[in-house]
């Protein structure tokens, strides 16, 4: 055989593997593609079964606090829809209401039991105690 039908078929074969593992590990991650579900996406296409990441906006007024200061009810909506959540634990400190969130848990019944919550926050975000700082920073940069 000629070294040049020997690189056709190495190339053929080649591409033939790449694209076969490809499609294998599209199929895998399939399901986990999506960083979170909206709660439009639920309610389109059903309460999905395991545990989940669900992420939207908490609106004014959707925290209630249990009387044991534990436990708090929240709901998480985005243009299409709304998920009532429950979660028990400490909550992140940005997370308050009008503000984005990503919820990690399942669903019991139509209520969304979270074990984790996740404040999102814009790219301006700024820890508390270096927002005091910013002055300082500008004058040593000058």
């Amino acid at each position: 055989m000629k070294a040049k039908h020997q690189r056709l078929i190495l190339a053929v074969v080649a591409v033939v593997a790449l694209t076969g593992s490809s499609l294998l590990a599209m199929s895998a991650l399939k399901d986990q593609a999506s960083y979170f579900y909206a709660p439009g996406d639920i309610a389109r296409q059903g309460i999905p079964a395991g545990a989940i990441r669900l992420g939207g906006m908490i609106p004014m007024g959707g925290i209630v606090h249990q009387p044991d200061g534990v436990t708090i009810d929240f709901t998480v909506k985005d243009e299409t829809g709304t998920v009532p959540v429950r979660f028990r634990g400490i909550t992140p400190a940005l997370f308050k209401e009008g503000s984005g969130v990503v919820a990690e848990g399942s669903f019991v019944g139509k209520t969304f039991v979270a074990t984790n919550l996740l404040a999102k926050h814009d790219e301006n975000y700024m820890p508390p105690k270096a927002a005091g700082t910013e002055h300082v920073t500008k004058t040593l940069k000058e």
